[in-house]
């Protein structure tokens, strides 16, 4: 079906009171967009969302585990912090090579498929890193993990943008986003308890099992996105069921249009990123994308390696890594308020001062003598940083349409990746140069560069109540 958008606003007016009265007749065009983003946020709607934030946290968690194996893992086998970094570089860069195949696998066969294979992935290897004898074998087996934890990402954010009415997507999409530091945090908070009774491998064993399990639970009850239904015309009679089980009034023989998107998507793949006007955008998220993820793996891979190196125990830095991502849970979830309030733009820039000053506030902070207060400041800064990340998968699924929405975002954050690749290797030689000062100093100027990085960003989401144009 070849479908034409309309020339005007009027005109698409017309097409959708068309469309309502064809639905009358049966078996005339709907306007999937019409449908989903002014029509009810329905149970189905919402349960699709939870499974795919449920695929989140397990992602989350398995993200994570390296970075509280690790001081276990150097005293086990009597080897240097530095020799770990080469691990947590090659889960890093199975991240950004799943991150950016994910969204093209995304985008052609399906959201559903995507967030599955890469749960699936993820568990699997996960799994097998309890039965590793060495470091090679770690590292080898975390790049696996790594291309299904990037994967879930994109994949997963993706569906719950398309799955949320536009009144509710900022919140949605944050939401997902922010059970990354959410698994992080119950992974802080499970080591503390296996990695004394257990070691690491029955760390990982858990971090395995979880996910497989959840792979299950979505095969028999996640729903294909209904926009990447709608444009696949031999899959309309299963988007038909679909739009009637989340209590829409479709036609079984119903055709399908998508009217808003359609109309400002003139191109699509790779090259449409930077057609249309959004080179600029594409390249300054591209760059936030970057140091954000450099700050927020420097803290997942190294923080409670830091923490010990300042003479923490293994307990106590898990601990302060727990703190960092319970205060990104608050952060993302203040930040995605504001934004649906106030528009992108100013929350993201204040949270990305807060981040620099926070980190900054901790200089000189002795954490054997004021441990309380190091933890809360990780704490804090955590709530800034993780604020920006988590709502910057939202600032996406508005910038980029249906057509090119999951290769954008998983271009964004495979662009991201490099930036945590680089932390791996950062990361250990900061520490171990200069300490906890010169590692907090390069976790503020980070935020410094997002803060400019999103500054240049021009289709910034836009106030509440004030209409755009993409």
């Amino acid at each position: 079906m070849n479908y034409v958008p309309p020339a005007s606003a009027e005109a698409s007016t017309a097409h959708h009171d068309a469309a309502l009265a064809g639905i009358a007749r049966g078996g005339s065009a709907v306007d999937i967009g019409h449908a989903l983003d002014d029509g009810p946020y329905t149970l189905l709607q919402k349960f699709a969302v939870v499974l795919a934030a449920l695929s989140i946290v397990v992602d989350g968690f398995d993200s994570q585990l390296i970075g509280f194996a690790i001081p276990t893992l150097i005293k086990e086998w009597g080897i240097t912090r530095n020799a770990f970094a080469p691990v947590v570089a090659a889960g890093l860069v199975g991240m950004g090579i799943g991150s950016a195949f994910a969204g093209l696998f995304a985008d052609r066969f399906g959201r559903r498929w995507a967030v599955i294979g890469s749960v699936l992935v993820f568990g699997v290897a996960t799994c097998a890193i309890s039965l590793a004898p060495n470091v090679a074998a770690i590292a080898a087996l975390r790049f696996v993990a790594g291309l299904g934890i990037g994967g879930a990402l994109p994949s997963s954010t993706t569906l719950t943008a398309e799955f949320t009415p536009a009144r509710f997507r900022t919140f949605a999409v944050t939401a997902t986003i922010l059970c990354v530091p959410l698994g992080g945090m119950v992974a802080g908070l499970f080591a503390g308890q296996v990695l004394p009774v257990y070691g690491w491998r029955g760390l990982f064993v858990a971090g395995g099992v979880l996910p497989l399990l959840l792979a299950v639970v979505l095969l028999i009850a996640l729903p294909e996105s209904p926009r990447f239904l709608a444009r696949r015309p031999r899959r309309w009679p299963e988007l038909a069921k679909l739009l009637r089980r989340m209590q829409r009034d479709v036609s079984a023989d119903a055709s399908f249009t998508d009217i808003r998107e359609q109309s400002a998507e003139k191109h699509v793949g790779f090259t449409a990123l930077f057609r249309d006007g959004r080179a600029r955008d594409t390249v300054a998220i591209w760059g936030a994308f970057f140091m954000c993820l450099l700050a927020v793996y420097a803290a997942f891979s190294w923080l409670p390696s830091m923490l010990t190196s300042e003479g923490l125990s293994v307990a106590m830095a898990g601990y302060g890594l727990s703190a960092y991502n319970l205060g990104g849970v608050i952060g993302a979830v203040l930040c995605a308020l504001a934004i649906g309030r106030y528009g992108s733009r100013w929350p993201l820039l204040l949270c990305c001062a807060g981040g620099f000053a926070s980190a900054w506030m901790l200089l000189g902070v002795s954490a054997t003598r004021h441990t309380t207060l190091m933890i809360f400041g990780l704490g804090l800064h955590g709530l800034f940083v993780n604020a920006v990340q988590s709502t910057m998968y939202a600032l996406c699924a508005y910038v980029y349409t249906t057509g090119v929405r999951a290769t954008g975002t998983a271009s964004a954050l495979a662009v991201g990746r490099l930036g945590a690749i680089l932390s791996a290797f950062a990361g250990a030689a900061v520490i171990t140069a200069g300490g906890a000062s010169a590692y907090l100093l390069m976790l503020g100027i980070a935020m410094v560069v997002v803060m400019i990085a999103l500054a240049v960003v021009q289709r910034h989401i836009p106030r509440r109540g004030v209409a755009s144009a993409r």
